[in-house]
């Protein structure tokens, strides 16, 4: 594993992609969450520490992230 004294170069190269795919609107809330191994309020919390403001997202978009994290929640790891 590669590390520098900022830490982990792998972890921080895949936080790198996560923000800029997030950015431009390539990936969404739940695809970086997965990416990172986070949960939603924690995904919230590392965009907010980066100064990410979240997208807006339609209630479609909600209920549909919703249904996904309810899912996921369940599956054991």
């Amino acid at each position: 594993m590669l590390s520098v004294a900022g830490g982990d170069v792998s972890r921080r190269a895949l936080e790198a992609l996560a923000l800029e795919g997030y950015r431009d609107q390539t990936l969404t809330l739940y695809q970086i969450s997965e990416m990172l191994g986070l949960s939603r309020v924690e995904t919230e919390d590392f965009l907010g520490r980066r100064h990410v403001p979240l997208s807006e997202t339609g209630e479609a978009d909600l209920d549909r992230e919703a249904a996904v994290f309810e899912v996921r929640s369940r599956r054991p790891r």
